[in-house]
């Protein structure tokens, strides 16, 4: 009989109630916070009911731990993001100042741009973010990056398919 036939799968909510005081734990002590601690570990049984797949009892926690450390990932790039788009907000002159709205719709976008990147390899980020964002044209960008032109438009046509392959998944 193979590992897999002797596991057996654990029900969510008996899941919650013998590992959320563990995980709440845990992620107190990585984020420093409870109350983001707690945020991070009702993200976690979140996605567990997402993913609508059966939990093995064989290792609850190490799933639980994968799911919630990329969580905190998340947790902490979109810190660094609005951290740094409050600090370009606070070089503007008051008048310039965006309202509480439009500043929440730009970090939802500035994420959003973040996440689709994330997928991307770190040579093809690198080119894509040069070439739409560094105002490079195709050779200043290959010189930087020490590769062909050829490579670059590669690079930045695959980008750019990733994204949108990603902005139509999202749509649908």
């Amino acid at each position: 009989m193979s590992q897999s036939e002797t596991d057996s799968t654990i029900p969510i909510e008996v899941l919650y109630c013998t590992h959320h005081g563990w995980l709440h734990s845990w992620l107190r002590r990585s984020v420093g916070c409870s109350h983001q601690a707690a945020d991070i570990a009702q993200d976690t049984f979140v996605r567990l009911l997402l993913r609508q797949q059966p939990v093995s009892d064989s290792a609850p926690r190490a799933l639980l731990a994968r799911i919630a450390r990329g969580l905190m990932i998340d947790h902490w790039r979109r810190d660094v993001l609005e951290r740094s788009y409050l600090d370009a907000i606070a070089q503007l002159p008051t008048p310039s100042h965006p309202s509480p709205e439009v500043r929440y719709e730009a970090l939802q976008c500035l994420e959003r741009i973040s996440q689709l990147l994330d997928g991307l390899k770190p040579a093809v980020r690198e080119a894509f973010l040069l070439y739409q964002l560094g105002g490079l044209n195709y050779q200043q960008v290959a010189l930087e990056l020490g590769v062909s032109s050829r490579t670059v438009e590669r690079h930045v046509a695959s980008a750019l398919v990733h994204c949108y392959h990603l902005y139509v998944e999202d749509m649908q």
